[in-house]
């Protein structure tokens, strides 16, 4: 199956528009009686969202195929019945869009969504973009709309910003990944009123500890992380490892729970967007969210233990 989807997900970059819906059995949205997960607030407004969400990088660019599409079906209905909330994607994710608007059908549109969307293309072309993206998710507005990697994010900002005033969108911000343009992403949260920004962060891509997520703290911006696992690599360089003792102490039954609870701990952290194909893995990263989460001096100890790996 992981060779099928890297193949798919090769072809499925062009896909801009998903095929019409088939007539399969809608996945069951009812909430699940586990733990909730734990909610931090948007700093700007104070409205409160469950700590993991789900981000559809690689894994939903599915194209076509009716079967895949089917599993991300299964794995957003799983997402909401665990308590999530936050969905993020973008123009740049290939058919992931459109693979999102084809669960969110699937499901009824659940009242619970909270949509993240991104703004990735030339400055004359933003307005067009998001409109094509609300026709792929099937939202009459979104939640969240993010300048993307800040492309052109001068001109998108002031777009943005406009729009939220019209009460077109509710919440602006910017992000970047891998670490790059971090000096570029301060100065953008120092000068211009951001509701969210996105970053990269785990327990050992820890650059924005120094200054973007104190500076998110005393600005009262939202922080959401991407790419807390490295894409899997850090779970599957972990893999080989037994579960350290200490792991009972937080409530963790897997290295990925350990390496989300090191995320969400952090307290100027909002949420973080771990993706997954799996159901039973996006029920495991919920359930992250939940107390017990580590205090400062576990945050040091996973920090260091993960780190000499």
């Amino acid at each position: 199956m992981r060779t099928r989807r890297s193949v798919l997900g090769g072809l499925a970059g062009a896909v801009a528009l998903a095929a019409p819906l088939r007539a399969q059995p809608v996945p069951s949205v009812a909430r699940s009686p586990a733990t909730e997960p734990a909610t931090r607030p948007i700093p700007s407004t104070g409205e409160a969202v469950p700590a993991v969400g789900l981000g559809t990088w690689i894994t939903f660019n599915v194209g076509n195929d009716a079967v895949l599409r089917d599993e991300c079906a299964a794995v957003v209905a799983a997402f909401f019945a665990a308590g999530g909330r936050m969905i993020d994607s973008s123009p740049m994710y290939g058919s992931s869009q459109a693979t999102i608007g084809y669960a969110l059908a699937k499901l009824h549109h659940p009242a619970a969504l909270f949509s993240a969307e991104k703004v990735w293309t030339s400055a004359r072309n933003g307005r067009p973009q998001i409109a094509q993206s609300l026709g792929h998710w099937g939202v009459p507005r979104f939640d969240l709309v993010q300048v993307h990697n800040l492309l052109a994010w001068e001109a998108h900002l002031d777009m943005l910003l406009d729009m939220k005033a019209q009460k077109q969108i509710r919440y602006v911000g910017i992000t970047t990944s891998e670490g790059r343009r971090h000096r570029d992403v301060e100065a953008v949260m120092a000068d211009r009123p951001l509701d969210a920004v996105q970053i990269t962060y785990n327990p050992v891509d820890r650059e924005v500890e120094r200054r973007i997520l104190p500076l998110a703290r005393e600005r009262g911006i939202a922080v959401i992380v991407n790419r807390p696992f490295r894409e899997g690599e850090l779970t599957r360089r972990l893999a080989r490892l037994p579960l350290p003792t200490w792991a009972s102490e937080i409530g963790a039954a897997s290295w990925a729970q350990v390496i989300l609870k090191f995320i969400v701990s952090h307290p100027a952290v909002t949420c973080a967007i771990p993706a997954t194909t799996r159901v039973d893995h996006v029920r495991e990263n919920l359930a992250a969210a939940a107390d017990p989460l580590p205090d400062e001096a576990m945050r040091r100890r996973i920090a260091d233990y993960i780190g000499r790996q």
